[in-house]
């Protein structure tokens, strides 16, 4: 009965509560951050990459007219957002009834159900679309086809296709790309600046990603304050990198740094892998007869959620470090943000703590030495390395 108790409130703070997430996207920003949100989270936005206004982008115009002056066989769409906004692009510059016509004609095949969703909006039918929403299965049925000869026409969204348009020109195809909402960076770093600043403090404890742009986006700002090596080893180490999928994590890939993705690549099963990893990569631990669970910026302390103060969670995480053994004074001043070298910063910093917690017998004070948790007996082997 009692650890029913103790997990009721599990329910009432969400998943991520404790845990600070930043979200890099532009678009479907508001949508992620608020599955985020609801589940716990802070959530920290800086988009770290712009669209280009269909309207306004001179390429896709152009795309179009040369689909419009020699129609394609065969015209791929891939995302369902760019297959609208493209035909709405065209209706815009006068040209949608000539596009609809050519595309009646011509086989199309769609990614998935969203975009066959797209297409049959758009009054046309699609000709065959993978179970599997898999570009690699649309590539292969277009190889297995044959494509010598033939004109192929690909809507693109910003998202590279690794191979993709390589394969199918070396088995002969002239290939037109069609790049629906091209990426630029944004117009106000500030926020970028400010998500990186954080990664590089540890204050976040993962960062999203849902195209493969913003991710290339954000190494390429952190390059540019040679902040690279350091965010690399943040997202190795601290910093949990979360993927919608596998094409959106190749720039991250190239750099060496692994991620994690969801099996299906949405964004609900993105947050709902944040609610399994980020528990479980924090540190749980028994101390003073309670489970003391150490979040990002709070603790769980028997499932009841208490914020900490950013200068007490340093204390706690140096302290945890080495749980039940005693860290000196001098060794958590250095873990103080920005402390100086006054001791008596750790003595202010430990009483808030203390205050935060709500249990001040979970941290002990060893006269003329320092602070340790007070582990529990039982626990002292398991931790004792």
């Amino acid at each position: 009965m009692e650890d029913q108790e103790q997990q009721q409130p599990e329910a009432t703070h969400g998943p991520l509560a404790g845990f600070t997430v930043g979200v890099t996207a532009a678009r479907r920003a508001e949508e992620l951050g608020a599955l985020l949100q609801r589940r716990g989270a802070n959530v920290v936005h800086a988009p770290a990459l712009r669209i280009v206004p269909l309207s306004d982008d001179g390429e896709l115009l152009a795309a179009t007219k040369e689909l419009l002056r020699r129609a394609p066989d065969v015209v791929v769409a891939t995302t369902a957002i760019g297959f609208r906004g493209w035909v709405e692009a065209a209706e815009g510059w006068g040209l949608g009834g000539d596009l609809l016509k050519v595309m009646g004609e011509v086989r199309i095949l769609a990614r998935g159900p969203k975009v066959k969703g797209a297409v049959r909006a758009a009054g046309l039918t699609e000709e065959w679309s993978p179970a599997s929403e898999s570009m690699a299965e649309v590539l292969d049925r277009l190889l297995d086809e044959g494509v010598e000869g033939r004109r192929v026409g690909i809507q693109l969204h910003g998202e590279p296709l690794p191979g993709f348009v390589e394969a199918l020109r070396e088995a002969g195809a002239e290939v037109v790309g069609v790049p629906v909402y091209r990426w630029m960076p944004p117009e106000d770093l500030g926020p970028v600046d400010r998500l990186l600043d954080a990664a590089l403090a540890r204050t976040l404890d993962a960062v999203t990603f849902t195209s493969a742009p913003a991710a290339a986006s954000l190494l390429a700002r952190a390059e540019a304050r040679g902040q690279l090596p350091a965010l690399l080893d943040a997202f190795a180490h601290d910093v949990l990198p979360a993927c919608v999928g596998p094409v959106t994590a190749l720039p991250l890939h190239a750099h060496g740094v692994d991620t994690v993705q969801p099996e299906r690549f949405r964004l609900g099963p993105l947050v709902q892998l944040l609610c399994q990893d980020l528990p479980a990569r924090a540190r749980a631990l028994p101390v003073a007869g309670h489970r003391v669970e150490i979040r990002g910026h709070a603790v769980l302390v028997d499932a009841e959620l208490r914020p900490v103060p950013p200068a007490g969670m340093a204390l706690l995480r140096a302290l945890s470090r080495r749980p039940g053994w005693v860290v000196s004074r001098a060794d958590l001043l250095r873990a103080l943000p920005g402390a100086g070298r006054d001791e008596h910063a750790v003595e202010t910093a430990m009483a808030r703590l203390r205050t935060a917690l709500g249990a001040p017998k979970l941290i002990q004070t060893v006269v003329k030495r320092g602070y340790r948790l007070a582990l529990d007996p039982a626990a002292d082997t398991k931790y004792a390395n």
